[in-house]
């Protein structure tokens, strides 16, 4: 009995403790019921396995005798599916919040850099500004690595002109990248810089339309190829450390 009523104790709950465990962004729902259940958590110094248990703003909770606290920053790997703009708020559109689960609502979270409409991949998805400010500034040169399939055949000529630079149509001069042909119409193109329909500018400009558009690295996060298109998870710990390293 003492552990229930530690777990629902006081007049201010107000929040499930497995919703409170999943807000802080280090474990999914299902991963903080599981550690809820296994005796990993605690609420005010006693252990509570009941991940429906009320508990208010100012329990103490902990998981394995480390503290947790009630919010935080939160970093995501989301699988943006096409059809879905990268925005928190964009009318009459379908935006990456609306594929979060509603624990993550009113945390204020942001995709940290764009991904077109019509293409699919990784999204990281947080609400840390300085560390996506770093990220997306140029001078960190942070690698943006996407599989591309496109109308007609890549040749030398398309690897060579990455290499250099691509110049676009109105002028602007790329950056050197990388280009990896994978079959005649599809390859993994790596940019440095992420100017606005970058990839889809440089291809057209080599008269190579991409037709089809997945980001599938950027910078130290590679995409889990085990989450379904509109899918997401917390990073993981190596994760956490890659983007805060690099």
């Amino acid at each position: 009995m003492m552990a229930v009523w530690a777990c629902e104790k006081g007049g201010t709950a107000v929040e499930r403790l497995d919703k409170r465990l999943a807000s802080t962004g280090k474990w999914s729902r299902k991963e903080a019921r599981e550690l809820i259940r296994a005796g990993r958590a605690a609420v005010d110094g006693v252990p509570c396995r009941a991940p429906e248990a009320k508990v208010g703003e100012d329990a103490a909770v902990t998981v394995d005798g480390a503290p947790v606290g009630s919010g935080g920053p939160v970093y995501l790997m989301l699988n943006k599916p096409a059809g879905v703009v990268s925005s928190t708020d964009e009318p009459g559109e379908r935006t990456v919040l609306d594929l979060l689960g509603e624990e993550y609502r009113g945390l204020g979270l942001f995709p940290a850099g764009r991904l077109d409409k019509d293409a699919e991949g990784l999204v990281l998805l947080t609400n840390d500004g300085p560390l996506a400010h770093r990220l997306l500034a140029p001078r960190s040169h942070v690698d943006k690595v996407y599989y591309i399939e496109v109308d007609g055949a890549l040749d030398e000529g398309d690897v060579e002109a990455v290499r250099r630079g691509v110049t676009l149509g109105d002028g602007y001069e790329c950056l050197p990248g990388e280009l990896e042909p994978l079959s005649p119409g599809s390859a993994h193109i790596t940019l440095h810089e992420g100017k606005y329909h970058q990839v889809k500018r440089m291809m057209a400009a080599r008269g190579k339309p991409v037709t089809y558009l997945k980001r599938v690295r950027f910078g130290p996060l590679t995409l889990d190829q085990d989450l379904p298109r509109g899918g997401w998870r917390p990073l993981n710990e190596e994760e956490r450390k890659g983007i805060f390293s690099h």
